[in-house]
């Protein structure tokens, strides 16, 4: 089992915790989804890893500010199971990677990470997270 290198547009397999579940106490995330790291960079001198993920979800926004909607060639191309997802801008998880919460893709032993996303789209969804951090109408729910 090798875990991968933890960088900006990875998607991995993660056990996240919406805000709306921490509000009635629960620890533990109802599902494990795929997730994109959006940072991950080094906080301590020993080396601790920070990453802070957003979800991908099937679930349409209430918000459609609050999301990007994937293009479905991605969704094939990372292996993503079928329908719709949006990648979330409003909740994101932040945890010292690799954290309790990273899971293997179902199906196989040890794979962690579905893929990358495109770097303009990344772009796009970093300019987002940032626009709404800055507006404070964003969460960043630790998970440590």
């Amino acid at each position: 089992m090798t875990l991968p290198v933890p960088r900006p547009g990875l998607v991995i397999r993660y056990g996240f915790l919406w805000s709306h579940e921490a509000a009635r106490g629960q620890t533990e995330a109802a599902k494990d989804r795929p997730c994109a790291v959006i940072v991950a960079v080094r906080k301590t001198p020993e080396g601790d890893l920070r990453t802070i993920v957003a979800p991908i979800t099937h679930k349409p926004p209430d918000d459609p500010a609050a999301s990007i909607e994937l293009p479905a060639p991605l969704c094939r191309t990372l292996g993503l199971e079928g329908g719709r997802h949006w990648l979330r801008f409003d909740e994101l998880n932040g945890f010292a990677w690799p954290g309790f919460d990273l899971r293997p893709l179902p199906g196989t032993e040890g794979q962690y990470d579905y893929g990358m996303l495109p770097r303009d789209l990344f772009e796009t969804v970093r300019r987002a997270i940032l626009q709404r951090q800055q507006a404070q109408r964003g969460t960043i729910l630790p998970r440590d």
